[in-house]
């Protein structure tokens, strides 16, 4: 009972504390260039200033089930609490495509604005693509948080340094959110793993699907931007 109750604490802390601020700094990376395309009058291809405010919803929704106990003890009454927390963050990651393919329609047809534009939104979808992955690498790794601390977890889905070497860490360490933003960070700027090996299927999907949006969002925006400075 008391280990049980220690894995909750753990849990609830890293959900409270290190993945709600992390959905906080994408709506804040959002917010922030919904306010400067609506100052500069600024578009998304075609669309106008405020498509960015689409994002905000079901991310302050997963911020609320995050932060919020309450509505967590009723997502768990009625079961659905990883199925919602899942589901909200495929909203947010399919908005996030969409909103990187727009972009790149606006370059192959010649519609994109300012080099500062599209830095701006180069980097909010890359950092939106950076924290998505890593909560999402977070979630599923072994079962999630809660149950990669539980006895006879499932096999785990990254392997770590730590693992393969345990004399390096701190007796009874586990990968924590800060452990796989970082997997998703170095994966999206080496465009390959760095940190912690991929080694079940779903987890190499992810990786490669991340490098890829990574790929456009760095590569083509960032190389249109310097050539528009120039």
């Amino acid at each position: 009972m008391e280990t049980e109750r220690q894995t909750e604490s753990e849990e609830t802390v890293e959900r409270r504390w290190e993945a709600a601020p992390a959905v906080l700094a994408v709506i804040a990376l959002q917010l922030t260039l919904a306010l400067v395309s609506y100052e500069k009058n600024w578009k998304l291809w075609t669309y106008p200033w405020w498509v960015w405010f689409m994002a905000v919803v079901p991310e302050a929704v997963l911020l609320v089930t995050l932060a919020w106990g309450s509505a967590r003890s009723w997502l768990e009454r009625i079961g659905r609490r990883r199925i919602a927390a899942f589901a909200l963050l495929g909203v947010i990651s399919i908005e996030n495509a969409a909103a990187l393919v727009a972009l790149v329609a606006s370059l192959v047809n010649g519609d994109a604005g300012s080099g500062g534009q599209l830095l701006l939104e180069g980097l909010t979808i890359w950092g939106t693509n950076v924290i998505a992955y890593g909560l999402w690498f977070w979630g599923l790794d072994r079962g999630g948080p809660v149950r990669r601390r539980q006895p006879n977890p499932p096999l785990p889905d990254f392997q770590f340094p730590q693992m393969e070497n345990p004399q390096l860490a701190a007796p009874g360490w586990h990968p924590r959110l800060p452990d796989y933003i970082y997997v998703s960070f170095t994966n999206s700027i080496a465009f390959s793993p760095t940190d912690a090996m991929p080694l079940s299927r779903w987890a190499k999907m992810l990786m490669l699907s991340e490098s890829a949006v990574s790929a456009l969002s760095i590569l083509l925006v960032t190389a249109r931007a310097v050539n528009i400075f120039k």
